[in-house]
């Protein structure tokens, strides 16, 4: 048998190594895992008692509209029901978009290095993909419009950017959207925007009322701690959420993720708690940074991308043999660099004194 040949060549998405896995590998009792932008004080309180209250329902099917967390979502955001869709995780959307989208005609504008689903996704569909390098570690958003050709479908703006933590402000946003085609979707990926601090970062939800070519994406997979049980959604325009829904699996998201997002949703005092450690526990990276004479790039997100001038393959494995699980910058188009997700302070104090002995 022969797959279509789009996939040839393809590679499944490679998260971070299993912290038994390491255990075993190293024969170490204690693996601390700060790889997949995970939240380290996990999830609300609340979540636990939603998921414990919906266990007798594990035999019927979910509600495939999503209706409580679609009211809940809209409620909150101030968007309106009909301008959402919900995913397992806000990686099913970028599917979603891309199966509903792009043919072996079309193109995709993303930039590089940035989260590689836009890519993979865009491949499998047989589109083109025009990767336009980061300056900086931030978006050029001049060059990603001159990018833009008569075959272009989508630009996708990871914002902020994985996995440099960079962010497009406001204006440039702003001023890019007004110079987008009218025909060509624009995604702003905005999974770590209940991390950003920067005051200058673009409230994009009221913008689809003015660019019906705008989908926002997130996710309660990072700052809510539902990383496990896969929920994200999309906010556009009504037209394009109902002319891209047929394109999701029914019964996408499960009983218990809609429940628990609806729970976590409602604890705002959990996630502003967590963005206020998330940012004192940046300070300490970036302090301990400079102090070192690293170069890094300022992040809005839950993880520091650290420059070591050497391979960060090296970085990687050295961390790895005393116990902390990181992402090799060699395999994000860093070499020389590796992304950590910031831990509790406990966690980010060993890890800090770990690389001391390196540096």
């Amino acid at each position: 048998m022969k797959i279509k040949q789009t996939m040839s060549g393809l590679l499944p998405y490679q998260p971070g190594k299993p912290i038994e896995d390491v255990k075993r590998e190293f024969g170490l009792e204690e693996v601390i895992k700060l790889a997949s932008n995970e939240n380290p004080y996990g999830c609300s309180p609340k979540v636990k008692e939603a998921i414990q209250q919906s266990f007798h329902e594990l035999a019927v099917y979910p509600d495939g509209y999503a209706r409580h967390l679609r009211e809940a979502v809209a409620a909150r955001f101030g968007v309106k029901e009909t301008e959402l869709i919900f995913g397992n995780g806000s990686d099913e959307v970028i599917l979603i978009l891309c199966r509903s989208f792009l043919t072996k005609e079309d193109n995709i504008v993303t930039a590089s290095p940035t989260f590689p689903q836009y890519r993979h996704n865009a491949v499998i569909e047989g589109a083109k993909v025009k990767e336009v390098p980061l300056v900086d570690g931030m978006h050029d958003l001049e060059a990603m419009l001159e990018a833009i050709d008569a075959n272009t479908k989508m630009v996708f703006v990871c914002n902020p950017n994985n996995p440099s933590g960079t962010y497009v402000g406001e204006e440039q946003f702003l001023a890019f959207l007004e110079r987008v085609p009218e025909d060509v979707l624009v995604i702003s990926d905005e999974a770590y925007y209940e991390y950003v601090a920067a005051e200058d970062y673009p409230e994009t939800l009221p913008l689809i009322k003015r660019y019906p070519n705008l989908i926002v994406l997130r996710t309660f997979s990072k700052a809510y701690g539902l990383a496990s049980l896969r929920v994200g959604y999309g906010v556009a325009a009504a037209e394009v959420i109902k002319a891209v829904d047929p394109g999701r699996e029914p019964f996408n998201t499960n009983t218990l993720a809609q429940r628990a997002a609806v729970a976590a949703l409602e604890d705002q005092d959990f996630v502003s708690a967590c963005h206020l450690k998330n940012r004192t526990e940046m300070e300490r990276f970036e302090r301990f940074c400079q102090e070192t004479g690293l170069s890094y790039y300022p992040s809005q997100t839950n993880f520091i991308l650290i420059h070591f001038n050497r391979p960060g393959g090296e970085v990687f494995h050295y961390l790895l043999t005393n116990g902390f699980i990181t992402r090799n910058g060699e395999a994000l188009g860093f070499p020389d660099a590796v992304r950590i997700t910031l831990g509790t302070r406990e966690q980010n104090e060993k890890l800090i004194e770990a690389l001391s002995k390196l540096v």
